[in-house]
């Protein structure tokens, strides 16, 4: 009765613009007054390039899509517009100008004037040109500090929503399962608990922001055999609930997440993007989730293409829909004339594309974009004069000085110390030999996603757009004093030995070599880590460890310096380094941070978010295996690494004494609560990560030796002690039984309070009693930390 009596009194608002009626209702209202294509034109979108000089963008062409004529598409609609930023390099307020204009476009075009929702990458910052390259996923993990993740991501989303953004697509939150995988740079780490945390994190900043964070990639991509790329996964059941599931379950949950995206991969023979038990039954009806669920680039096409489970793209679209997908990226393809065709034949009932627009409005409604006053006009642009391009360029900082100390925070907070005999931090050294094929080069601290090497690299006539100080131009600046002198040793992967001699020369002249090795992000083959550039083994890329080998034998002491995409084996370098230091991608910071720990200005407080395995050879191998998983005298092969998850020293001591329990006994429904106290023994201020892991020694299936369920940073100053207070649910010691019901079990568990993986220091053993309970995703996540 009331919506009526609005409309009657305001006739001139349509009842799906008017924001004083439910969103339901609004969207009710335009579903009804809408065709058929324009329904479906909600549904897509179109991969777009802005224009540098801010005009309109143009459609982008790759090799998988047909050419798209945006005058014949823009009657009906559009849903989204993919990468206006992220395509090309342009300056931040004439893509902006751009994109405007293009919304105003496409509002005029169509009869509802329904803007589109722009989205574009985010993982290591707004992958636009001039925007900061914040530190890679795995340098969060890195980092064990939800929170300056969390303010991290809401700078990035600021900056998006500033020139007209909506949606970011990140954050990955696939657990490394294959070091050899290409991606895991992108990920978070090995534990599902470290991933959920921090990715969830990362998601109440961007949303926090007004951007809308996709998750990705739902579910079991990281899982493929052998660590390729896009390659046939095998994960059974168990493995998908208690590993791959939960960070997306925490992300949904505690992050609020509006967005999904489906995974390339099948499981079990089931294409993620055609599963309607995994998009529809878990993620909405028993999940609750309410957003709407993108296709991964060109996922729905692959359902014909690549899996062999549709006809025709008709068959592919009406396969996704009904799984649960909403919305095609980043192009029309399936979701155009095919779908509209299949719905004409009676193959795709309408009622289907019903379903998806009606999210796809909602989060419209709810981005304001069916708002009366909606404006194309960006927050940037306020005051500006939009009829004269040339003074807007410029005029929009997308690298600002508060994200590049935003992002210098996170890297230092991220670098890793493996290995120190005493060396470091360094005392005034006269000669540095700075050796090896990261020394000099600015962009070894930017992954895959990062612009410059996602998008520059294809425009090398354009400057990079940000400021990357190379290691050797940090070390300068870090020792103002020292004689460096540099040598490129070999490449990243060419092979090359010519080089090496001159190096071992330089080192042998020096106090102390500086080796800078590792990785060069790229895409599909052209890099050594990212998409698509999987490794056959661990050992280090091309001659690196010959150049390694020799250098350790040049007398001079070795500090070994990894800027990579993903942990490697180091050979002898492990025992014969004066110290190691292990940076994952840092972003624009990254080389003055890991100057700054080099000579003791900052204290190293990165703790592994992967384990560093000992041999080349040795994956796939995470700290999450069972007992079988462990080295054993019935196999030649040992996964034992290097180095352990969670580890990392830093330049103080610390003591850990006092453990106590409240109660030794808890029922299954309970609690325990330990309390501990740790004291900086050392000269130096310095940050402990106390790390919780739970040992179940006797459970009705499998269980990993050990995983994380909780950790908590602490800073001390020298002789300061703090009393640290955990609690511990029993829900965090559930897993998927036998009948793939996720139960808490009585029984015996062991609480390990540890500085990581392989050490830990105070342990105790509980007791849960009572009967076998049966819980869901409504469970408690989380050991709780208190710090008194």
């Amino acid at each position: 009765m009331t919506a009526n009596v609005a409309v009657e009194t305001t006739p001139e608002i349509p009842l799906w613009n008017d924001p004083s009626h439910p969103v339901s209702a609004r969207v009710d209202a335009l579903i009804g007054a809408m065709t058929l294509q324009e329904k479906i034109a909600q549904l897509y979108g179109v991969w777009v390039g802005a224009s540098a000089n801010g005009g309109e963008v143009a459609p982008h062409q790759h090799d998988m899509e047909e050419a798209v004529d945006l005058d014949a598409l823009l009657p009906s609609g559009l849903g989204q517009l993919t990468r206006p930023f992220g395509t090309a390099p342009v300056d931040p307020a004439l893509g902006a100008l751009s994109l405007l204009r293009t919304q105003t476009r496409i509002t005029s075009a169509n009869r509802f004037g329904i803007p589109a929702v722009a989205h574009e990458e985010c993982l290591a910052g707004f992958a636009a040109w001039g925007a900061t390259a914040y530190p890679v996923p795995l340098s969060w993990g890195a980092t064990f500090d939800p929170d300056v993740i969390r303010r991290m991501a809401a700078a990035i989303g600021r900056d998006m929503r500033a020139v007209g953004v909506h949606q970011g697509l990140a954050p990955v939150l696939d657990v490394v399962r294959d070091l050899r995988w290409g991606r895991v740079e992108e990920t978070i780490g090995e534990d599902p608990y470290l991933v959920g945390t921090i990715g969830t994190a990362y998601v109440q900043g961007l949303e926090s922001a007004g951007i809308v964070a996709t998750l990705k990639h739902f579910v079991g991509y990281s899982a493929s055999r052998a660590g390729r790329n896009l390659a046939p996964t095998s994960v059974g059941p168990r493995e998908r609930a208690d590993v791959l599931l939960p960070p997306f379950e925490m992300a949904i949950r505690e992050g609020g997440a509006r967005s999904v995206m489906h995974a390339y991969t099948d499981i079990d023979g089931i294409p993620s993007a055609a599963d309607e038990r995994l998009l529809t039954g878990l993620l909405r009806d028993t999940w609750g989730f309410d957003g709407t669920v993108v296709a991964d680039y060109f996922g729905i096409a692959f359902l014909k293409t690549l899996h062999g489970i549709a006809g025709d793209f008709a068959d592919a679209a009406g396969a996704a829909l009904t799984a649960g997908v909403d919305i095609e990226l980043p192009t029309v393809k399936t979701f155009g004339a095919p779908l509209a065709d299949a719905v004409a034949e009676g193959r795709v009932p309408e009622s289907l594309i019903d379903r998806a627009l009606r999210r796809v409005l909602t989060q419209k409604a709810d981005l304001g974009l069916l708002d009366p006053d909606w404006s194309p006009v960006p927050p940037a642009f306020a005051g500006a004069d939009l009829d004269d391009p040339d003074t807007l360029r410029g005029t929009i900082d997308l690298d600002s000085p508060a994200n590049r100390e935003l992002a210098r925070e996170i890297a230092e907070k991220a670098v890793v110390l493996l290995a120190n005999d005493g060396t470091l931090p360094l005392a005034a050294p006269r000669r540095i030999a700075l050796v090896g094929p990261n020394a000099a080069e600015g962009t070894a601290v930017l992954g895959c996603y990062s612009f410059p090497q996602h998008v520059g690299v294809q425009h090398p006539e354009i400057p990079v757009g940000i400021e990357l100080p190379s290691l050797g131009e940090s070390l300068a600046a870090e020792f103002p004093d020292a004689e460096i002198t540099v040598a490129r040793g070999t490449g990243v992967d060419d092979g090359d030995l010519s080089g090496i001699a001159e190096a071992v020369d330089t080192a042998r002249d020096a106090d102390i070599v500086v080796v800078a090795l590792g990785d060069r992000a790229g895409l599909f083959g052209r890099g050594t880590s990212g998409e698509g550039c999987d490794a056959e083994s661990l050992a280090l890329p091309g001659a690196q460890q010959e150049l390694l080998n020799a250098l350790l034998d040049s007398g001079t002491p070795v500090v070994t310096v990894l800027l990579a995409g993903r942990p490697y084996a180091l050979g002898r370098a492990v025992e014969d380094s004066a110290a190691i230091v292990q940076s994952f991608f840092p972003g624009v910071g990254g080389t003055r941070a890991i100057a700054g720990v080099l000579s003791g200005r900052t204290t190293p407080s990165g703790r592994l978010p992967v384990s560093v395995p000992r041999g080349p050879g040795s994956q796939p191998a995470t700290y999450l295996g069972a007992r079988l998983a462990q080295a054993s005298e019935v196999s030649n092969i040992d996964p034992t690494p290097a180095f352990g998850f969670g580890h990392g020293l830093t330049y103080t001591t610390f003591a850990w004494s006092d453990l106590t329990v409240d109660a030794e006994q808890a029922p299954t429904d309970g609690e325990f609560t330990a309390s501990l106290t740790v004291r900086n023994t050392g000269e130096r201020t310095g940050t402990e990560v106390v790390q919780l892991y739970l040992h179940d020694p006797v459970a009705s299936v499998v269980q990993p030796v050990q995983r994380l369920v909780g950790y908590t940073r602490l800073e001390l100053a020298p002789g300061e002690s703090r009393r640290v207070r955990v609690t511990v649910p029993a829900d965090v010691a559930s897993f998927t039984g036998r009948d793939g019901r996720r139960i808490v079990e009585p029984g015996e568990l062991e609480l390990r309070l540890a500085a990581s993986s392989t050490d830990a220091r105070l342990t105790t053993r509980v007791t849960l009693t009572g009967p076998v309970r049966e819980l869901d995703h409504t469970r408690r996540f989380h050991a709780e930390f208190t710090v008194e």
